[in-house]
């Protein structure tokens, strides 16, 4: 059991919400326990939800020398120190490693083994996220959530205090509500222990998403709904329920606690107002009354590990008990008083919306070459401003706002007008938009400080692990130390920082 020092559960203190230098008096877990409900795990990268708490809140894992050290908030009660983690990870990569739990209880997750499905990474886990992937502030403090890619997952099989059976307990989450897909599951609650389905009733987590494939809600999504295995409800069948909305909130609150033959799914804007209940009823009928919670934690993926899903976490807890609507609405205010808010994705060179630039290669040797394109394949030609005017144009992009995300960019082919570099399989491409989520979201790129000291490096807004590299002269998004080849660690910062220069074109 991972025991990090000076991990310890604080007492409970009174409820008055106050303001503080960047949060508030009483975190969500005392407000919780006052009301009897203990916080059985509390899991944050981005505050102490204890108003004493000092320990650690999690854990990253340095990408040039696979070095590790916990992040902690700047004080007892406070906001994560994002300045220790940003000193450890200044000139390379950073995954975060560990979500340590602050309850005292010692559910930590770590990445997910695989299970009914397995990941992508060695030996079948999951990846682990980027650390730097989700910017955030608190009341103007600087954070960082968790932003989850398709294939990466978190979850503790052996965890203390978790409900099982048809024990009582609650879950709240505060996720972006602006990442999500309707692969399944981005999940944060109780999975099975042996990551495989073991049958319906098994699970009880909160779902963030799109997904179709069970329940839905009104409109077109996403929604909160509950995974309770083989089945994604939003109310008292695997159907619709008109009363639970679509989210169109850019920091929500999701909340789903259950008890015998009773359960509830309620939300709300995490950055204002109350929350609303959008399903309080009976349990569904065919296997989910009694219910067979197992008692594992997992954060986004299913609890047989599909892995599909994506979506951010910022902070939540599963507690004792079934939390009353009011505790709920106290946890909603805290929450609020927290004062989230967006992080800028982009650093470094400036770009400015349809000017048109061209990509400068840096490493040692390979310094006459620009990203360029042949065909729809995105690669490294030797150019320069004497080449002809067709190698000039092939090399030449642009700047258009981000086409999955308005923070970051987008970079259309000069001489092929409606054509986009994205990624697919982790190679880059140049392609011509079809609309849809997923093309926008593999199209849109955020440029950073160049982590070799120099120029920008192209960190990808849907992977946010990986940077767009050039390799053997083609271009990959790549992930240091990573599992494939072109994610070799050798000249890795050198090989994704470039020069944004005007283009040649």
């Amino acid at each position: 059991m991972l025991t990090p020092a000076k991990l310890r559960r604080p007492r409970t203190l009174a409820l008055g919400i106050a303001s503080m230098t960047s949060l508030v008096a009483a975190g969500p877990c005392d407000i919780y326990g006052a009301a009897g409900n203990t916080c059985m795990a509390a899991h944050s990268t981005t505050r102490a939800l204890y108003s004493a708490y000092s320990g650690s809140l999690y854990q990253v894992k340095r990408g040039s020398d696979n070095t590790t050290t916990t992040i902690s908030p700047v004080s007892a009660g406070g906001v994560a120190n994002a300045a220790a983690q940003d000193s450890f990870c200044s000139g390379t990569t950073c995954l975060i490693s560990i979500i340590y739990d602050q309850s005292g209880h010692g559910n930590h997750l770590t990445q997910a083994p695989p299970g009914g499905f397995s990941g992508p990474d060695g030996s079948g886990y999951d990846n682990l996220a980027s650390a730097t992937g989700a910017p955030v502030t608190l009341n103007g403090a600087k954070a960082y959530g968790v932003f989850m890619h398709p294939g990466s997952g978190y979850r503790n099989d052996a965890t203390n205090g978790i409900a099982t059976g048809d024990t009582a307990e609650g879950i709240y989450a505060v996720l972006d509500g602006t990442h999500y897909n309707g692969a399944c599951c981005y999940d944060y609650g109780n999975g099975e222990t042996s990551a495989h389905d073991t049958g319906n009733g098994h699970m009880e987590a909160i779902y963030f998403g799109t997904s179709t494939s069970w329940g839905t809600g009104s409109g077109s999504g996403p929604w909160i709904m509950a995974d309770l295995e083989n089945g994604l409800f939003s109310g008292s069948s695997a159907g619709q329920n008109t009363a639970d909305p679509s989210i169109s909130y850019r920091f929500v609150t999701a909340a789903v606690k259950g008890e015998s033959n009773q359960w509830a799914i309620r939300g709300g804007n995490a950055v204002s107002g109350s929350l609303s209940t959008y399903w309080s009823g009976v349990r569904p009928s065919g296997g989910y009354n009694p219910m067979s919670k197992e008692g594992a934690i997992i954060l986004g993926i299913g609890g047989d590990n599909s892995n599909g899903a994506q979506g951010t976490f910022h902070e939540g807890a599963m507690v004792s008990g079934y939390p009353s609507d009011a505790t709920e609405n106290s946890v909603q205010a805290n929450i609020v008083a927290a004062g989230y808010a967006a992080g800028s994705l982009t650093s470094g060179t400036t770009l400015t919306v349809g000017s048109k630039v061209s990509f400068h290669v840096t490493t040692s040797g390979y310094t006459d070459r620009y990203i360029s394109h042949t065909g729809t394949t995105v690669n490294t030609q030797v150019t320069s401003s004497s080449s002809t005017a067709a190698l000039r144009e092939a090399a030449s992009w642009t700047v258009v706002t981000g086409l999955g995300n308005s923070a970051c960019f987008s970079f259309e082919s000069v001489d092929t007008s409606g054509s986009y570099i994205r990624h697919s399989g982790f190679e880059l491409y140049l392609a011509t938009n079809d609309g849809t989520q997923l093309f926008h979201e593999d199209a849109t790129f955020c440029p950073i400080s160049g982590l070799s000291g120099t120029g920008s490096s192209l960190r990808s807004w849907s992977y946010p692990t990986r940077y767009w590299r050039h390799y053997n002269d083609i271009l990959y998004i790549a992930s240091q130390g990573g599992v494939h080849t072109f994610d070799a660690t050798a000249v890795f910062v050198n090989d994704v920082t470039f020069l944004i220069e005007s283009s040649l074109a």
